[in-house]
């Protein structure tokens, strides 16, 4: 379950430092957009971050769970 879920928290990871980079390149496109929060907000960033990591544990964690729980001889018997 671990490999499971260190391998897809990396591709979590890997998507939230890119959507970090993307976002504050395009902080200035968007700074028109944006009321009463100022482009580098560091709460609304770390809570932005915060809810995708959240989300992406989850998204990992119950399925390699519910996998583990799965008689493996039964698997190979249905392929």
């Amino acid at each position: 379950m671990r490999l499971v879920v260190r391998q897809g928290m990396t591709l979590v990871a890997i998507g939230v430092a890119i959507g970090l980079a993307a976002g504050a390149a395009l902080t200035r496109l968007l700074t028109g957009l944006l009321y009463g929060v100022s482009p580098l907000d560091v709460m609304a960033w770390g809570a932005v971050i915060a809810a995708l990591a959240i989300a992406g544990l989850l998204a990992t964690l119950l399925p390699a769970a519910r996998a583990t729980r799965a008689d493996p001889m039964l698997a190979i018997r249905v392929e």
